[in-house]
């Protein structure tokens, strides 16, 4: 190794790019699609050096179309990033991912079958299954995994359902480990984690809420506005206080809260006026005394 001056560079990745070709180009996949030619090149290169009998699996895209519409991408990307998943049977899945662990709630949704419950239940976790082992691949979901399967009474049932669950987990790349099904449907399974999952590099924690997923409804919003007239009514100078806020939240304090609004009036002895300021977050607002 020629000596160098510290701080200098050791190491470097490669571009996302190549990484994608180490990582991803296994022989489940058939081809890679690339819409830039010096990109095309590149990778064309990279093959050829690692992988010589795959290089006409590399192509390029040149239609008109972005290539992502071309091969339906950003459905799936929306797919991959909804919390709530359709299955065919007219159920669903509730996928949430926390800082501890990630959640995956099954539901029959309409599908209520025509006689025997359990079998419906059951045909529906089954279901299910495959679209758990499919989801937990496409968002690279890893660490603690908790599945809440709908309640079976029969072990028979129970059974069946967790022979799916570890027959389609035999496709995933991942090292998974999984626990026999509870009484209550709950299955705990673990999944290593090779990279970020797809949500979170895609996303990242909303400003307004700070990632809970929740914002203050108009009607606490409004009340929380009364609380801090009366909190600085002292330092608000003049005979009247105007509140801007969100057009929704004044709305809501001319008709839901007007009893309190005007009860405020009377106890601080202030005309109060509500302006509605359209481009102000749900949770902004701020008083001006005059």
């Amino acid at each position: 190794m020629r000596p160098a001056r510290a701080p200098t560079l050791l190491y470097s990745e490669l571009d996302v790019h190549l990484r994608t070709v180490r990582d991803v180009f296994g022989p489940e996949v058939d081809k890679i699609v690339v819409d830039d030619k010096d990109t095309h090149a590149r990778l064309v290169r990279f093959v050829e050096q690692f992988m010589p009998d795959r290089k006409d699996d590399v192509e390029h895209y040149a239609g008109d179309e972005p290539v992502f519409d071309a091969y339906g991408i950003e459905d799936e990307i929306g797919r991959a990033l909804a919390r709530k998943v359709p299955l065919k049977s007219g159920g669903y899945l509730i996928i949430d991912q926390t800082e501890a662990l990630c959640a995956v709630d099954v539901n029959t949704g309409r599908f209520v079958g025509k006689k025997d419950v359990e079998e419906t239940v059951t045909s529906t976790n089954i279901e299910a299954v495959a679209e758990i082992a499919y989801q937990l691949r496409l968002r690279n979901l890893g660490g603690l995994i908790v599945i809440d399967f709908i309640d079976m009474d029969r072990m028979q049932n129970r059974e069946r359902v967790e022979r799916a669950l570890v027959e389609a987990l035999k496709n995933d790349k991942a090292k998974t480990t999984t626990v026999r099904i509870s009484e209550l449907g709950l299955v705990e399974m673990t999944r290593k984690r090779t990279r970020e999952s797809l949500g979170r590099t895609l996303f990242e924690p909303c400003f307004y809420c700070d990632g809970n997923g929740h914002t203050s409804s108009k009607l606490t919003v409004a009340y929380e506005i009364l609380r801090q007239i009366r909190r600085e009514r002292s330092e608000l100078k003049g005979y009247s206080i105007t509140i801007n806020a969100h057009p929704a939240v004044v709305d809501c304090l001319k008709h839901e809260a007007r009893e309190d609004l005007e009860e405020a009036q009377r106890r601080y002895m202030r005309q109060i006026l509500v302006q509605g300021r359209p481009e102000y977050h749900i949770e902004q607002f701020d008083l001006v005394g005059q």
